[in-house]
């Protein structure tokens, strides 16, 4: 129970598998000392979890020892809490410890315990007559079901109902989380019953959770609480109404939350006013993971609604506050502000002023140099955001450099990253003058392009299409890229519309190719390719209306009458058959498709 120096020499000397052989002895009081000296160390944030997993009995001869008296259950379930954390498995230069038996996740943890029982084994101590045997198995359900539908679903209606004292475990939860029950189980429970929610096992419009477990999480936000339980009943919440937007809304309305929230940041309270200097420390410890907590919750609650967004910009400083969280020292509220950011920057009206007023993009590109990963994907999204036309952010971020930024994240070898950069560039071509264009075609390079083009993922694949679409839009430009870019834009065309892609790229790429067809020059790169016009013809005649429309747009920008060279064209065009495809069209049941193959025969007649 010392320092973290004290449990390493601990490990060091091999401790656990001493105390773990210590629990195959006769004598009780032994097991339970053993016990209670692998909680303390598995407690210990230098300890790895996976120790527990190094020898496939162990689980199974814990689940046994359950039974054994309340202290082996109420430690064994602490245990199992602290070695089911979805956390990456961390060297602490054990190399003489045998290597772990499963691979270094939180899923596989959860897994092994399922699989030997432990929901049946541990569902009845929820009702032991002892506290502590109460708290740790409901703790331990907690990090059970977090992100695990196979455990949630167990929970709620298993094929084999689990069931004590004639009750499903949802009821006992909800029981739980009744306000004359302690703080610490109302919490817990309703991380439970979120953990649950979010796996898909309750749904969000289930009373338990509307009626129960929302406004049980909005009480633990407010002032009468104590820091950790303020900040742990706000993640929870913010974990709770992530996805779901009509929870958004009542947690908004509940409480006067929005306001309540805003405390938050009033912390350490002035230090001169402080005489006790525990409290200060106390303060101090907490005043972070408060902020944190807090920017999580106003992203939740931000993340859909147009309102609940203007709320929460009106709340006293509050882009001043986010503004600063961009450049706090703990990289963890610094993640938290840049969420709460991305989120509120889906609104068009505060981009156009809260955002402009406080120059938000300034602090926001200097969080891009250097930042992890995890801050990179979300400040990238936020700059996305920022990178749309109507926002008056978009030219000032442009002149401090964005474009070579963005070429470099499309390099990253983290997918969320490559998509991201090249989202932000395709936002960025949209109705963009010519010269930012260039910029961007020579930033990327034509073997990027190639290689963004014939990426594994298809969000990437989508949009680099997009960006390769707004690039090629205004006839000036479409003919000023296709003449220096042309041969190998048609080839990667050629490559898409003959591999094995879905019909959305394929749609995306013969919209590019209707583009290039709108071109003055440009469109002759399409009639000198005999490859590309069988490919045109082909998806006129295809089963998708949508890949048919595409093709269309093609033909109608290729014998447009109007424009020089149209009548060798339309000649070219006859002779290959697509005039009969044309009037085959004309006869469609679908009014789009019925609509431009007569514009397009029109252009034969006048």
């Amino acid at each position: 129970m010392g320092t973290e120096n004290n449990v390493k020499s601990l490990l060091d000397c091999h401790i656990i598998p001493a105390l773990l052989q210590g629990l195959l002895s006769p004598d009780l009081k032994f097991i339970e000392a053993c016990l209670r000296c692998l909680r303390t160390i598995f407690i210990s944030p230098v300890t790895p979890e996976d120790l527990l997993y190094t020898d496939a009995t162990v689980i199974s001869h814990l689940m046994a020892l359950l039974s054994r008296s309340r202290y082996t259950q109420e430690y064994i379930c602490q245990i199992f809490s602290h070695c089911c954390k979805l956390q990456h498995w961390h060297s602490c230069g054990f190399k003489s410890l045998p290597q772990p038996l499963l691979c270094a996740n939180g899923p596989d943890h959860q897994t092994i315990l399922f699989n030997h029982g432990a929901v049946q084994n541990i569902a009845h101590l929820l009702v032991s007559t002892s506290y502590k045997v109460r708290m740790q198995a409901l703790k331990c359900f907690s990090v059970l079901a977090f992100e695990n539908p196979q455990v949630s679903m167990t929970l709620v209606n298993g094929k084999h109902k689990v069931l004590v004292d004639g009750e499903l475990l949802p009821q006992i939860f909800v029981k739980m989380l009744q306000r004359d029950k302690p703080v610490e189980m109302q919490l817990t429970s309703a991380k439970c019953l979120t953990s649950m929610c979010r796996a898909g096992a309750i749904r969000t419009d289930d009373s338990c959770i509307v009626l129960k477990t929302l406004p049980c999480l909005v009480r633990m936000c407010s002032k009468e609480r104590l820091l950790e339980e303020r900040v742990e009943g706000a993640e929870t919440l913010a974990y709770l109404i992530e996805t779901d937007v009509e929870l958004q809304r009542i947690a908004s309305i509940t409480d006067h939350l929005i306001v309540m929230l805003a405390d938050y940041f009033k912390y350490p309270s002035s230090v001169s006013a402080i005489t006790d200097i525990k409290r200060l420390d106390h303060d101090l410890k907490h005043a972070h993971e408060l902020r944190q907590a807090a920017f999580k919750l106003y992203a939740s609650l931000g993340a859909n609604d147009e309102d609940i967004r203007k709320k929460i910009i009106e709340t006293e400083n509050m882009m001043d506050r986010i503004v600063n969280g961009l450049s706090e020292s703990s990289i963890k509220v610094r993640l938290a502000a840049v969420r709460c950011l991305h989120s509120l920057s889906r609104s068009v009206q505060q981009l156009r002023t809260s955002f402009q007023d406080h120059a938000v993009w300034k602090p926001l590109m200097k969080v891009l140099q250097n930042a992890p990963n995890e801050i990179l994907v979300v400040a990238s999204s936020t700059l996305c955001n920022l990178l749309l036309e109507f926002s008056p952010s978009k030219e000032p971020i442009l002149e401090s450099g964005a474009i070579e930024l963005l070429c470099s994240l499309t390099q990253s070898e983290n997918l969320a990253l490559r998509v991201n950069g090249i989202w932000a560039l395709m936002n960025v071509a949209f109705q963009a003058e010519q010269k930012i264009k260039s910029d961007i075609l020579r930033g990327l390079s034509t073997e990027q392009l190639f290689q963004l083009l014939s990426d594994s993922d298809v969000n990437v694949l989508m949009k680099t299409l997009g960006l390769l679409r707004n690039l090629l839009s205004t006839r000036p430009h479409i003919d000023h890229i296709m003449s220096t870019h042309g041969k190998q834009i048609m080839q990667a065309v050629t490559l898409i519309l003959e591999g094995e892609h879905n019909i959305e790229v394929k749609e995306q790429t013969l919209c590019i190719l209707a583009n290039i067809a709108d071109g003055t020059t440009a469109k002759e790169l399409i009639m000198t390719n005999d490859d590309i016009l069988q490919k045109i013809k082909y998806y006129m005649s295809h089963s998708n209306a949508k890949l048919q429309l595409a093709a269309m747009f093609c033909i109608s920008n290729l014998v447009w009458n109007e424009e020089e060279g149209s009548q060798e064209r339309q000649d070219k065009l006859r002779d290959m058959g697509i005039v009969d495809i044309l009037h085959k069209l004309s006869q469609s049941s679908d009014p789009n498709l019925c609509d431009k193959a007569k514009t397009a025969l029109q252009q034969y007649l006048a």
